[in-house]
Order: C-alpha cells, then structure tokens, then sequence
C-alpha cells in the first residue's frame, strides 16, 4: 500500500496559510518516497481554505515524480469545462501526472456560494462528470489537451453506499474512499461491488502520530471533533491519531481490505508528520 498527502490547505492553529508551509509538506513527502500529493476543494470552510488546484500548481515543481490528485474537485459547482481546463493545464505542465478526483460535495454552503440549489447535487454531478470524461479525454477539444496517455483518469468519491458504488463503478476509473466516513471492514465490503482490479484510494486520513496520549486525546477533541462534527471516540478508531503502533495497526488493516493507497492529512507540523508517517 502506498501512501499520500494531502496538502495544508487549512489552518488548525497559527500555522497560516504560505507556499512556504505548502512546500515544506512537499518536499519531506518527495523525500520520503510518498506516491501523491492532493488538494481537496471548498469554497467555505470553518476555517480559511486555499484553492485547491492553485496549491497543486504551486508545489508542482517540487513535485518530483509524485502523482497530483484533486480528492476531490467541485466539478458541479467549478463547471466541467472550467475544470477540464484546470485539470489538463496541470497534466501538461506536470508531464502527465494528473488524476481528477471529483465528487458532489456535502456541504450547503459550498452550493449557496456558487448559486446552485443543493437538492440538484446528484443530476448535476452525473451530468458534469459526462462532460469532464469527454473534455478530459484522448480526444479532448480543449488546446492544449491533457498529455498523458489515453487522457485524465477519473476518480469518483463515495462513503460506501450501494447507491455510490454504482455510480462509482458505472462512471469512474478509479474509488476515492473518505477516511472519517469508513472502516477497514467496511471499505472491505464496499470494494466488493466493484469490478476486479478495479483503482481505489482512501482520502482525509486526518493524522497526528504522537506517543503521548493526552496529546492524541487534544487533538482529537478539541480540533478533529469540531470540525468534523463527530463523535471523538468514533474518530479515535478511523483516524490515525495516537501512537505509532495505533497508526500503522490501522493502515495494516486498510492494506488488508485491498487499500492501494492512503492519503494522509496532518494536522499541523506536517514535516515531522510525514517523517513520521515513513516510518510505521
């Protein structure tokens, strides 16, 4: 199983939002053989969110031979030709190295920004991605058009529901799996309904790997919780939050399950996270 990070998009204390912070993040997963680097996107947060696929441009000389995925992009709100040609600049300038990973959203007040009726998520996603998969392929109309071979790969995200997987399977070329909205059994048990062989990764793997257990306790309760609006107890068990041991007991499990890859998203001192991180 490989590993990924997610960048800092987002503040959990005073850390701020810089390249120099984005970069940092970069070049110690670069440098401790991470397969990927992602930005997952918002318009409003609880907190300020930098653009996702700008902070992919950002890093992308820092890069080194890593994979950039969107995990995932707001295709119905961004508009899919708007997306396209995003994601297919990206792809040029990194030789190739590009995975749109896209989703609906589930947050209102993404919608509510971009002026799009909430309750018109789902027809509006399964349209847009048609539009992408066109605009993004080998026989892309957009100039320059992505440069890697047979065109952008797709990924779709889905919690696990019958309803998504279908929708996964039916349109994607690839599983983005939420962290915090799943287990290693039931990831397990979701991959099932995909086709053999089929492209997944698992994403928001917020992480702190600490051996001191008050600290894993802080940072659960008094950062992850409240964000995430989840129980503290239930997250303890899904995040990689807590001891060394703890932390690579759960993504032995996900290796386990057929878990290709997981993207790791520290919550702050993301260099010594990711140092970190290699080692389990």
């Amino acid at each position: 199983m490989e590993l990924g990070i997610h960048l800092p998009l987002m503040e959990f204390g005073d850390e701020g939002l810089s390249l120099t912070r984005l970069t940092a993040a970069v070049d110690a997963a670069r440098d401790c053989g991470f397969a990927s680097v992602s930005a997952n996107d918002h318009f409003l947060f609880q907190t300020p969110w930098l653009d996702g696929p700008a902070a992919l441009a950002a890093v992308l000389e820092r890069s080194g031979s890593m994979e950039l995925a969107t995990t995932v992009a707001l295709v119905s709100l961004r508009g899919p030709a708007q997306l396209a040609k995003t994601v297919a600049a990206l792809d040029v300038l990194s030789g190739g190295r590009v995975i749109a990973g896209v989703g609906p959203g589930s947050s209102e007040r993404d919608y509510e920004i971009a002026g799009v009726p909430f309750d018109e998520r789902w027809q509006r996603f399964e349209d847009s991605v048609v539009r992408l998969r066109e605009l993004l392929g080998p026989a892309s109309p957009l100039a320059p058009g992505p440069v890697r071979p047979g065109g952008v790969p797709i990924w779709l995200a889905s919690w696990g529901s019958a309803a998504g997987m279908r929708r996964v399977a039916r349109l994607g070329d690839g599983w983005l799996a939420s962290a915090y909205n799943t287990t290693p059994e039931a990831f397990a048990d979701a991959r099932k309904s995909l086709p053999p062989a089929f492209p997944n990764a698992l994403v928001t793997m917020w992480t702190w790997i600490t051996s001191d257990a008050r600290d894993a306790d802080r940072a659960l309760r008094e950062t992850l919780a409240p964000m995430l609006r989840r129980d503290p107890d239930t997250l303890r068990e899904q995040l990689c939050v807590g001891s060394p041991e703890h932390c690579a007991a759960l993504l032995s499990r996900y290796a386990e399950a057929g878990c290709e890859r997981v993207h790791l998203w520290p919550i702050g001192d993301e260099p010594r996270q990711i140092e970190l991180a290699a080692t389990l």
